[in-house]
């Protein structure tokens, strides 16, 4: 009987493992539900700040620690998408996976050394980053919870 209790847990614990399709990142969110990018960039303009749960592509990801992503938008323009209290950080290695995050946008003014050191993160050229001379306004988000697929 004790054998028949441990082949059961083991093949219980299996069955957990590989029905998950998707890492973790932050809050506990669930895939459900999410939205475009072309759908958030609609209701940002409507609504100013907007909390919603997304689906889309990473475009890159900041290579020093995985503090923050850029996720592409269907204009061709990129969301800088950071993480709540820098409580929590994304693999570096994702870029071109179509992930799920949580949270918040709004419409936000970058400044010039902030632009700057995202770019310094992203591993750009000092040429690179000393063209950086104006402020971009975009919009940003800033997620509580991320779901990577897994490989």
């Amino acid at each position: 009987m004790k054998k028949l209790i441990t082949l059961f847990v083991i093949i219980f614990a299996a069955n957990i493992s590989f029905g998950q399709k998707y890492d973790s990142f932050g809050e506990k969110i669930k895939p459900s539900g999410a939205i475009t990018t072309a759908d958030l960039a609609k209701k940002a303009v409507e609504k100013g700040t907007v909390e919603a749960k997304v689906t889309g592509v990473v475009e890159s990801v900041c290579q020093v620690k995985g503090c923050w992503m850029k996720v592409k938008m269907d204009d061709g323009q990129t969301m800088r998408v950071t993480f709540k209290d820098y409580g929590f950080f994304v693999p570096k290695d994702i870029a071109g996976k179509t992930i799920v995050f949580e949270g918040n946008a709004k419409t936000k003014t970058t400044s010039v050394d902030e632009l700057r050191h995202y770019a310094e993160d992203a591993g750009k050229s000092k040429d690179e980053i000393a063209k950086i001379t104006e402020p971009k306004t975009e919009l940003a988000f800033e997620a509580n919870g991320v779901l990577v697929p897994k490989n």
